[in-house]
């Protein structure tokens, strides 16, 4: 199974008078303040900051073992591959804690 995940595409402001794909200029000329710099702000929560800053890399992080990610990548292949629940579930749970869950 080949999981991907898309690359991150940047956000595309909006028009405020709901109008998908309408440009700036032919909103602030039918009225609207759509163009008016400065008018739109974001406010993240508390649980989006903890992922932002989780996703930065950091200088303590280890580098990767290729070595240990081949031995992996060939213990899947081979279906020798034992996965502990136990440890994935800890780990879950430590991120939920990590990210403000309340578990």
């Amino acid at each position: 199974m080949d999981n991907k995940i898309a690359p991150r595409l940047p956000l595309q402001p909006q028009p405020r008078d709901g109008r998908l794909g309408g440009n700036a200029a032919a909103g602030s000329a039918a009225g609207t303040d759509a163009a008016r710099p400065g008018a739109d702000s974001v406010q993240l929560t508390d649980s989006a900051r903890a992922l932002h800053q989780a996703e930065r890399p950091r200088a303590d992080a280890a580098p990767v073992d290729a070595a240990r990610v081949e031995r992996l990548r060939q213990a899947l292949a081979d279906g020798g591959y034992q996965a502990d629940s136990s440890r994935i579930a800890d780990k879950l749970l430590a991120l939920e804690r990590q990210i403000g869950g309340k578990s």
